[in-house]
């Protein structure tokens, strides 16, 4: 009787220990590069609020930093336009890994805009005007040259800025000078054709495929962002209207955890955040040159969910050791005395 009362108290303390023991604890954060700083800075993915420079100012080489992906190794690979190369960290210390994509290979350029492909390859915006207009292809796990993917041109590509892959498979590249998206192949990087035209002067940057499967754009000149049908690339509206908030120069729109919408701005060195479905204007979400930023581009999301010890595991260890040693005891007596 005196054991059966004793289970009673214990397994639920056991039970408590244990869930308190292994007991994950996700740190999420948001990724900015801070182009004129050479870093990339690391805030609150709920909050906004600064927490360090993820990767400190040059590190491994860094020189204006613009693309960040989080890639199939949960490391962040990040696009240094200005020594032209592709930089490896890791994903979450933010220490140097190595030079995954050197500069030069396979003819890259002033890398701008990057994305692991559903091959799990490597897909780099070359946008020198002046040498090169392509997007090349690079071994999503070595960083070894595979082919140029899209050639220079192509469709009459000129300053390829972002890149993303649409739920067809097919791969979608912005055209600045152009004012337009286009569409290529996924597998070969055949061009399609041209999914959207913009208008003349509008400068396209960013793009995006939102959680609705349409298109968002940002535009340099006019700093707003316009949705597209995600299937015909029919226009359907200005989402984000110029200037909305304080925007101004938009980099590249990005959706977040929470499903709103978040848009940095090169000039204006904040974050920005917008309703995900109306996208009416929320806040900034990190105010002007918080932490340090200076110069606002590409953003990334990521989640470190590995399991971190709390601070009293070592006494929930013990406290663990001393309910079942105190269960050996009893039952121990119990047999004795039956």
């Amino acid at each position: 009787m005196r054991f059966f009362n004793f289970c009673q108290i214990s397994l639920p303390l056991i039970s408590f220990v244990l869930l308190g023991w292994i007991a994950p604890r996700a740190n999420a954060a948001l990724l900015v590069g801070s182009y004129n700083n050479n870093s990339v800075l690391r805030y609150d993915e709920k909050t906004g609020e600064f927490i360090d420079d993820f990767v400190p100012s040059g590190s491994g080489g860094l020189k204006g930093p613009t693309g960040l992906t989080i890639g199939p190794d949960k490391n962040l690979y990040v696009s240094s336009i200005l020594s032209g190369s592709v930089q490896r960290y890791d994903g979450k210390t933010g220490n140097f890994i190595s030079t995954f994509v050197p500069s030069g290979s396979g003819g890259l350029d002033a890398p701008e805009d990057l994305v692991f492909g559903p091959d799990s390859n490597l897909y780099v915006t070359s946008i020198n005007s002046r040498t090169s207009n392509s997007v090349l292809r690079y071994n999503g796990q070595t960083g070894a040259f595979i082919d140029t993917f899209v050639p220079s041109g192509s469709g009459g590509l000129s300053a390829p800025f972002s890149l993303s892959f649409g739920s067809d498979g097919n791969l979608y590249v912005s055209s600045t000078l152009t004012n337009s998206i286009l569409r290529y192949n996924g597998q070969t990087g055949a061009f399609i054709d041209t999914f959207v035209t913009e208008q003349k002067g509008s400068e396209t940057g960013g793009l995006t495929f939102g959680p609705d499967g349409n298109l968002y754009v940002a535009n340099f000149k006019t700093n707003n962002i316009l949705r597209f049908n995600g299937k015909t690339g029919a226009f359907i509206n200005t989402f984000v209207p110029a200037g909305s908030g304080g925007l101004n120069d938009p980099v590249k729109p990005i959706f977040g955890p929470d499903g709103n919408l978040y848009v940095s701005g090169l000039n204006s060195n904040n974050v920005l955040r917008y309703d995900g479905k109306t996208g009416a204007f929320i806040d900034a979400f990190i105010p002007a040159s918080r932490g340090g930023l200076n110069g606002a581009g590409f953003l990334a999301f990521t989640e470190d969910s590995t399991v971190v010890p709390e601070p009293r595991m070592g006494l929930a260890v013990l406290a663990l050791g001393a309910v079942l040693g105190a269960g050996k005891v009893l039952s121990r007596k119990q047999k004795a005395t039956s």
